[in-house]
């Protein structure tokens, strides 16, 4: 795509930057290689690897002892199966039609993965907020998986495949309508633009659910302070604070002792402090290491290394961080290796490509057995969506929300103007994008069925959270 674009001279500087007129023209072109209608298909060839190897095949590296709970939590649904399916899902992908623009991809777009976090000026903004499976990849990926992840969520709140598809639309519509916008930005205010929480929450109609929203930010602003969820993990005071124990979500690897903290612990932390700049390791040196514990996050990251580390200041005012194992993208085999040789890097460069504003303390590390690891602030004011209580209203705004976020995203790290001229203005591709995500969903549900008969029958071991 770059060779299209660009000419260069024989320096290798560029000569000519084709005008948003032009680049659109050539997203235009690509429709002739692939059409917009092609983007309604879906048809589970025979030659598809069997689900239940693929979620095998995820699970190599892992924790043994969490894998069975990785299973239990992917079994519990068909919305839950397929928010651990992201393999599954990038192997399909990768066989269907695609014009082949490529973007910084989440590599796990479902709606649960977007959400409302604070800046550094304690703005609460809207974007994507979880990375792991980042990577260059065509757009249209991320945009499939968000859009059949509205379908399997409406089914499973117990709403009509007709809101399920209405939402599709109403996402997919956004998409394409922000991009248009985004394509007619200047470069520097595109990268400035931040979806804002204050403009989301004025445009909903409904003043009971406006009200509503804003009582869920401000209970989330107010309990994700440090301060606030000290009380909630960890006792104690000063340097003698411990994280407590509460199996199976947080606890501390068999055989040590709490506040025990191992050398290797020691040196992934200075290898994270070398991946900060000069003026962010100011601030982390006025904090030291206290505790370290082991944390169970989500459905696909289950049995993944991810711990939560306390650290005190002087002052004894706390700071978690969460250090997150960073594995291959699962887009990796269908769209090429990450350029980075550390894969905590190619997260955290991801987070920065992707979101408007990034959590001050990332960065990256590798630990001594030779996992690599990112490293973030836990919690800070991250504020998930109640998904399990939408209604047809709540679902219609999210995908909006969710449209508009994931448009951004592209735009900050793709061509605007080319895929809004792929795009175009009609709904064509809405409507595609409609079919697909119902014949994918119908796709998940089979995929499920056959992940629980495995269980049933013996071939995938279990573990279910206890009860709340």
């Amino acid at each position: 795509m770059d060779q299209i674009l660009l000419s260069e001279a024989k320096d290798g500087t560029a000569t000519h930057f084709p005008s948003r007129l032009e680049r659109r023209a050539l997203g235009k072109q690509l429709r002739g290689d692939c059409s917009r209608d092609l983007h309604g298909t879906w048809k589970c060839t025979v030659d598809r690897p069997d689900p239940v190897y693929l979620v095998q095949q995820a699970n190599e590296g892992r924790l043994p002892e969490l894998v069975p709970l990785r299973h239990g939590r992917m079994a519990q649904s068909p919305f839950t199966f397929y928010r651990g399916a992201a393999l599954n899902m990038a192997h399909d992908l990768a066989s269907l039609p695609t014009p082949g623009i490529r973007v910084q991809c989440c590599g796990d777009a479902h709606l649960m993965n977007f959400g409302g976090f604070a800046t550094a000026e304690r703005n609460i903004i809207f974007a994507i907020n979880d990375l792991d499976e980042t990577l260059p990849a065509p757009w249209d990926w991320d945009l499939k998986r968000l859009a059949a992840s509205f379908v399997i969520a409406c089914r499973d709140n117990g709403l009509s495949d007709s809101t399920a598809k209405d939402a599709v639309l109403a996402c997919v519509r956004s998409y394409r309508e922000n991009m248009a916008t985004f394509s007619e930005m200047r470069s520097l205010d595109l990268w400035y633009h931040a979806i804002e929480a204050e403009a989301l929450i004025a445009s909903i109609d409904d003043p009971a659910l406006r009200r509503r929203v804003i009582r869920r930010v401000e209970k989330e602003r107010a309990s994700s302070m440090a301060e606030v969820l000290f009380p909630k993990l960890a006792s104690g005071k000063g340097g003698s604070a411990l994280i407590r124990d509460e199996r199976p979500s947080i606890f501390h690897p068999q055989g040590e002792k709490p506040g025990t903290l191992e050398s290797a612990i020691r040196k992934g932390f200075s290898g994270y402090r070398e991946s900060l700049t000069p003026a962010q390791r100011i601030l982390i040196d006025r904090f030291k290491i206290v505790d370290a514990a082991i944390k169970v996050v989500g459905v696909g990251s289950v049995g993944t290394r991810c711990w939560v580390v306390l650290l005190m200041d002087g002052a004894g005012d706390p700071l978690f961080l969460q250090v997150k194992e960073a594995r291959a993208s699962v887009l990796e085999a269908y769209a090429g290796k990450s350029v980075y040789g550390n894969h905590g890097q190619r997260v955290v460069n991801g987070y920065r490509l992707v979101q408007p504003a990034s959590d001050m303390f990332l960065g990256w590390t590798k630990g001594e057995q030779g996992w690599d690891y990112y490293v973030r602030q836990l919690r800070d004011v991250k504020i998930k969506p109640a998904v399990e209580t939408f209604g047809k209203v709540e679902m219609m705004g999210f995908a909006d929300w969710c449209g508009q976020s994931l448009a951004l995203s592209h735009a900050r790290s793709g061509d605007p103007s080319i895929i809004s001229g792929y795009l175009g203005k009609s709904d064509e591709f809405d409507k595609a994008i409609a079919v697909f995500s119902v014949l994918y969903a119908d796709q998940n549900e089979a995929d499920h069925a056959r992940f629980k008969q495995a269980i049933v029958n013996g071939t995938l071991k279990v573990e279910f959270d206890p009860p709340e």
